[in-house]
């Protein structure tokens, strides 16, 4: 297996964790990320297992994103849009794990309590993984040899 497509099974695998680690959430009624609860205030304005159900799909949409990176399109006009999706969806996960490490090591108390739990630590190994997977996956993207 070559480097692109072992970061493409590696980012599609990150991205299927945070589709089921959203349905686990919404059996349990939660709202928040694995090892990082919601404030009480959160169950009041959002509905835990709708919120939930949506952040599933929009896992398993990123799941289909990431393996279409296995065969692009031969046009520039369909790839580019593709690699354009996949480097912002990438750089959003990048972003989202950087600010749960923030609120992980008590760097921003605005955002919540500090993660006491190895459920916090596992989820933002699982995403640090699953980003850096995603962006080499990304980069590594070329067009298909016409024959």
């Amino acid at each position: 297996m070559d480097r692109h497509t072992a970061a493409v099974v590696v980012a599609a695998a990150g991205a299927a964790a945070y589709a089921a680690s959203k349905v686990h959430l919404a059996l349990r009624g939660e709202l928040g990320m694995p090892g990082f609860p919601a404030s009480p205030e959160a169950y009041e304005v959002y509905d835990a297992v709708g919120g939930q159900l949506s952040n599933a799909a929009v896992g398993a949409v990123m799941v289909l994103l990431v393996l279409a990176l296995l065969r692009p399109p031969a046009r520039a006009l369909w790839r580019l849009p593709l690699l354009v999706a996949n480097g912002a969806g990438a750089l959003l996960v990048g972003a989202g794990v950087a600010t749960f490490a923030a609120r992980a090591t008590g760097l921003a108390p605005g955002l919540g309590e500090p993660a006491g739990s190895p459920a916090a630590w596992a989820s933002l190994a699982v995403g640090a993984v699953w980003a850096a997977a995603w962006i080499t996956a990304v980069v590594t993207t070329s067009a298909p040899r016409r024959p």
